[in-house]
């Protein structure tokens, strides 16, 4: 994998989104010339419109990335794919209507546009025909050799068996005496020389699974493989990275400690966050009045109590705030006073509150509540005071979550369904923990793009 700012990308996505960046200024160019050519002028050179031609290709990208065209799914399905392809695209030329109105000057004309785009459909369903067919196949997959062969071996064989896994295990050796799960396992003491093992197998990396580390870590084999050029990595590290969640079950103090994450209160980046969620909260606020308004109206109508519903959270570093929501279950939710789960098809939730949750126009007054600075448009999903205090006692660096300020979206909202249970809220704090880790501001923008694919498609809302 490719490690943009902090984050892994997929080597077969970093590959196909050039290729098709490409494909979109190609698109561009030739729209431009079919065009130019109707009309009897000069097609000059490229370099003089490069311009709209950039913010074509980019936008149109923009929304397709919005929609989850580079997701593993739309790699794996030709149908899947490119129906997102043409509802990224689809997106896209609303987002480049959109910049025409702002900066016409730096846009290409509407004929120009439309040839450029039914290029642009054409060429891409094209490449997609000819490149998923390869994503998936062993030479975009990493050789994996597993040091070790017991439960750790054994998740990273699960890890390896999913649909779309970047990986394959070439190998497992087993490296104590002890009973093994992984059939097949080499024993250590059967090897001469690791290094030369690793070299015969033709592996690009060694991952260390070993059930138990104290005293047993083969640290003269790693050197030598790690100075032949193989990249070794330890069992945390390698799920991280393959499944963007920081492991709870392998991860302890000193792996958080000592690596390089953790970053998210700089200056420079705390600065520009608050500074767009300012900027953020008042476009929005002001751009979906009109609908909250009707929003509101539709509650009132549809049940007894008031509009907006306000619930106490907690926020960065722990300190309890007032959240604003549009109110989507009864009055009597919660008659004794204590927190309880959302459950899937929640008998509390109205008629209107359902529609409100699948859409998320619930969520919108939570907007003051950036504007005010309690929280941001991208973090962890705040939760109750009670569920935290339970939650803390349950499982470890709960309360490391609470060093990034909580937001409207996230990184375990748009790759996780809505948590109700303690282990949904385990899943959902090892995607948390993997942001406030990895932050950086094209994870933001990330998030806020897959976050349209999460509106348009809602999975899990409840």
């Amino acid at each position: 994998m490719f490690r943009l700012f902090k984050h892994y990308v997929p080597h077969a996505v970093i590959l196909l989104w050039l290729v098709e960046l490409a494909t979109l200024m190609f698109a561009a160019e030739a729209g431009w010339r079919i065009y130019a050519h109707q009309i009897g002028m000069a097609t000059g050179s490229p370099l003089d419109r490069i311009g709209p031609i950039a913010t074509f290709s980019i936008t149109i990208q923009l929304g397709m990335m919005a929609t989850g065209v580079y997701g593993n799914e739309a790699l794996r399905s030709m149908r899947f794919g490119v129906a997102r392809l043409l509802a990224g695209i689809s997106l896209g030329v609303i987002f480049l209507s959109l910049v025409r109105f702002a900066l016409p000057t730096l846009t290409l004309w509407r004929a120009n546009s439309i040839y450029a785009i039914g290029i642009a459909v054409v060429a891409m369903v094209l490449i997609r025909l000819l490149l998923v067919q390869f994503v998936g196949t062993e030479k975009f997959r990493r050789r994996i050799l597993v040091l070790g062969a017991g439960r750790r071996a054994a998740r990273i064989a699960a890890l390896a068996d999913k649909p779309g896994a970047g990986f394959i295990v070439i190998g497992y050796v087993a490296m104590t005496d002890a009973p093994h799960e992984m059939a097949g396992a080499v024993q250590r003491g059967d090897i001469e020389n690791l290094s030369d093992h690793v070299t015969s197998l033709n592996a690009g990396e060694v991952v260390l699974a070993l059930e138990e580390r104290r005293n047993a870590l083969p640290l003269a084999d790693l050197l030598r493989i790690k100075t032949t050029g193989v990249h070794v990595n330890d069992m945390a590290s390698f799920i991280e990275r393959e499944t963007g969640r920081v492991d709870l079950a392998t991860t302890n103090p000193s792996v958080l400690i000592f690596s390089d994450g953790f970053s998210a209160s700089q200056r420079v980046g705390r600065v520009s966050k608050r500074l767009f969620d300012i900027a953020a909260s008042l476009a929005v606020l002001l751009a979906t009045l009109p609908l909250v308004a009707v929003a509101a109206i539709a509650v009132k109508l549809d049940s007894r109590g008031p509009v907006l519903y306000r619930q106490l959270r907690v926020g960065l570093y722990g300190e309890h705030y007032d959240i604003w929501k549009l109110r989507s279950m009864r009055t009597d939710a919660e008659v004794l006073g204590q927190a309880v789960w959302a459950a899937k098809n929640d008998p509390r939730v109205t008629r209107i509150g359902r529609i409100l949750r699948t859409l998320r126009i619930d969520e919108l007054p939570q907007c003051w509540c950036v504007l005010k600075g309690d929280m941001s448009f991208v973090g962890p999903r705040p939760e109750r005071p009670s569920f935290v205090a339970d939650l803390e006692q349950q499982m470890p660096f709960y309360a490391e979550r609470h060093m990034v300020k909580p937001g409207l979206t996230g990184w375990a909202q748009i790759n996780y369904s809505y948590g109700a249970s303690v282990e949904d809220a385990r899943v959902k704090l090892e995607y948390d923990l993997y942001y406030a880790k990895n932050y950086s501001p094209f994870l933001d923008l990330l998030i806020l793009l897959q976050t349209v694919r999460v509106v348009l498609w809602p999975v899990g809302a409840r």
